[in-house]
């Protein structure tokens, strides 16, 4: 017996979630779009940071994305563009549209609570008059996601509030948590070393970042 099976007092159909949640308000319903009107443009224009899943062969993913406020281009009201930047190449995200173009953003803004959700399709492209639209310290992304969209509607700021995500006095030191070459000495056991990696990354950083 797996984990999930083992779990106790499992729900397992939609009418019993139902009946302990009970229904939506109508402002969650209605907050629900099939486009990009001008109030949630204002949102994507403002975000330089955005959460990207998809699905693919393997199980579901989960692509942090970031850039200078509104890198996510938006084409028209049903049409986003997404730079792919410089990354590690594992291509998680590209391989698994390629498999199943459904994908789900969702929108970050710092110091707002409030967050934004766009689901749709999205295609990978590489027209060079589409890559040269996306510019970087001299460089272009090797491809733009082009996402249509489907489905968009904002969050309710709840869970930034419970999580004080935004408060600088609960923000978490980086010398508490273990370093990249930490982890990745740990997880090869030794085969990598975590102090020089950790002593060449800021350069190697910099030289990548596009």
């Amino acid at each position: 017996m797996d984990g999930i099976e083992a779990v106790p007092y499992r729900i397992t159909d939609a009418t019993t979630l139902a009946a302990l949640y009970g229904a939506p308000s109508e402002g969650a319903i209605r907050k629900e779009v099939d486009h990009i009107p001008p109030v949630y443009r204002a949102f994507i224009e403002a975000a330089p940071f955005v959460a990207l899943a998809t699905s693919g062969p393997d199980g579901m993913d989960v692509s942090p994305r970031g850039d200078p406020a509104g890198f996510v281009a938006i084409e028209d009201e049903r049409t986003l563009l997404i730079p792919d930047r410089r990354g590690n190449n594992r291509t998680d995200t590209l391989r698994n549209l390629i498999h199943d173009p459904r994908l789900a953003l969702l929108f970050l803004i710092p110091g707002v609570g409030e967050t934004l959700r766009v689901n749709g399709r999205g295609a990978i492209s590489v027209a060079p008059d589409l890559l040269a639209r996306f510019p970087a310290q001299g460089k272009l992304p090797r491809s733009v996601i082009v996402m249509s969209v489907e489905r968009v509607y904002f969050q309710c700021p709840k869970a930034l509030v419970r999580s004080e995500l935004w408060n600088p006095a609960k923000h978490v030191a980086r010398s508490a948590l273990p370093s990249a070459g930490t982890i990745l000495a740990a997880l090869t056991a030794g085969a990598v070393g975590g102090a020089e990696y950790d002593a060449a990354y800021p350069a190697r950083l910099k030289e990548t970042i596009y």
